[in-house]
């Protein structure tokens, strides 16, 4: 009988050592690229399209032309912000799928969106806030919270969290919060309309500035990240297995839990949120590095940018001189996938 998503899938031949260096090699290759060209289309496509010779021209020789002025002061930064909010939805979803051991982990199932959504509605509805500098740092304190509130009901009379009790704490927390926000905007209209763009998780809004004071965060998750690379893999066998090959797995998962929550909460307070980016990327990943989170942590590092940025490009291209939010677009790409991935018996070593 096939394991289903829920079950670990058995051990199975793994490629010869050669082959699958090729392979990983190969489509490190192919994701840089494709991050290149994702980024010179965010820079060329918007309201006012410029050709790609142009924008490899201003790139280069920054002169006094409209078309430096909107590729260095609009789309640049735009594009820089896609790129890092990529990098931390996608490194969180990994990780949240190799601490889970679940291939349908997304940031969002640990309540951090919501907590952050949460904490951002009590700041505009009590404290007045109306500007993505003041939404920052209540949309970080609120992902940390719901982060560690998810870890101490998952490990309330347990010891510690296991990966079942953790996700359904998040699923639960996150209702919880979620109808506490939705009665809040339903109760005051003011509140609603300051927070209805902001939820739309887009990458248009957010200055320089609030990039910059956010980067630092984002930095610590992707190190703690890559420094629990090697533990995750001890994770995924298993948390006695684990501990018997010496992996603190304990610490692993607190440290695994402040990753998370340092690069979604990040990543949200900048954008309000972009689904499916987290579930997506590391699962489709993991079909070419197979279950070393090492590799799966550097691809999807690369290729979730690829996916936000040709995803905003995609928002503006359809409806111009208008533009969808990039969160609508990975939504709408993000559906399906998931239905695709449900349906799979066989799910993706993790």
């Amino acid at each position: 009988m096939p394991p289903t998503l829920t079950q670990q899938p058995p051990a199975t031949a793994a490629p010869p050592a050669p082959s699958l260096y090729r392979r990983r090699a190969l489509g490190l290759l192919v994701i840089l690229v494709a991050l290149a060209v994702a980024g010179l289309l965010s820079l060329a496509f918007g309201a006012n399209p410029l050709s790609l010779g142009a924008v490899w021209q201003v790139l280069w020789d920054r002169d006094q032309s409209e078309a430096a002025t909107i590729v260095w002061t609009i789309r640049a930064p735009r594009t820089l912000l896609g790129i890092l909010v990529g990098v931390a939805f996608g490194v969180a979803g990994a990780l949240i799928q190799a601490l889970t051991r679940n291939p349908l982990a997304d940031p969002g199932i640990l309540g951090v969106n919501a907590g952050a959504g949460f904490v951002v509605t009590v700041g505009v509805g009590f404290f007045g806030l109306t500007s993505i500098t003041g939404y920052v740092w209540f949309a970080f304190l609120g992902a940390a919270v719901a982060t560690v509130l998810v870890y101490l009901i998952g490990s309330a009379g347990r010891g510690s969290a296991s990966p079942v009790t953790l996700v359904l704490a998040g699923v639960a927390l996150s209702a919880v919060l979620g109808g506490i926000t939705t009665f809040l905007t339903l109760i005051d209209e003011e509140t609603f309309r300051a927070l209805r763009n902001w939820g739309l998780g887009s990458i248009a809004r957010t200055g320089p500035s609030e990039t910059v004071a956010v980067l630092p965060f984002l930095a610590a998750g992707l190190l703690i990240a890559v420094m629990l690379s090697g533990a995750l893999n001890s994770i995924a066998l298993g948390d006695d297995l684990a501990a018997s090959l010496g992996t603190r797995v304990g610490r692993t998962r607190v440290l695994g839990i402040i990753a998370v929550t340092l690069l979604a909460g990040g990543g949200t307070a900048l954008t309000g949120g972009i689904g499916f980016v987290g579930l997506m990327v590391p699962h489709v990943v993991r079909w070419f590095t197979g279950p070393d989170q090492r590799w799966i942590i550097l691809y999807s590092t690369l290729a979730a940018p690829v996916l936000v940025l040709l995803s905003d490009v995609l928002g503006r291209v359809i409806v111009r001189p208008g533009e969808i939010e990039v969160g609508i677009v990975t939504a709408v790409i993000g559906a399906p996938v998931l239905i695709a991935l449900v349906r799979r018996r066989v799910a993706s070593g993790l």
